[in-house]
């Protein structure tokens, strides 16, 4: 496969917009981009977030991410239209290169983003027998985040141990 350049452009819209709203300017900026001589390689929504910093009296936005390529003209009209709207509070397009992203369009609703954060960290109670039989109840965590930390802490683990082999190997 062959690296090209393609573009990928991120924009945040106001938060206050409703959602069917979101995927009418979806099929808008898809639309000017086809029509500039370019051609959508993906297309996320990545749902509404924080913001780092206020933007006009702005805390959230709904940030969506498309990946394209052209000749690089259809970039000037694509901002151009989103430069117009006030719906869109602010964007950015950086050249990648590298292998094409796959396409597909992903949509994520709050909804589902909420639901999936109440699973990751759902606690689940079991009852055990202490040594002397009386039953106990206790809290497992299923948190992904302290799982992935335990990960890791046995990745470093294993690395300094193999590094520790490497400089025994050098000194002999």
């Amino acid at each position: 496969m062959t690296n090209q350049p393609y573009y990928e452009t991120m924009y945040i819209l106001r938060p206050t917009i409703p959602e069917d709203e979101v995927d009418s300017h979806l099929k808008k900026y898809t639309e000017i981009l086809e029509s500039a001589g370019g051609e959508v390689l993906d297309s996320q929504m990545r749902g509404k977030r924080r913001l780092a910093y206020p933007i006009g009296k702005h805390k959230e936005g709904i940030y969506v991410q498309l990946s394209h390529q052209g000749d690089g003209q259809h970039i000037a009209v694509l901002e151009k239209a989103m430069r117009l709207t006030e719906d869109v509070i602010r964007y950015l397009t950086v050249k990648q290169d590298g292998p094409l992203p796959a396409k597909r369009v992903v949509k994520t609703s709050e909804k589902n983003v909420k639901e999936d954060k109440e699973v990751e960290n759902k606690e689940t109670t079991t009852e055990d027998k202490d040594q002397k039989g009386d039953l106990k109840e206790t809290k497992k965590s299923e948190n992904k985040d302290s799982v992935t930390e335990a990960e890791g802490q046995k990745d470093i683990k294993e690395a300094k141990e193999i590094e520790n082999k490497e400089i025994e190997k050098k000194e002999d």
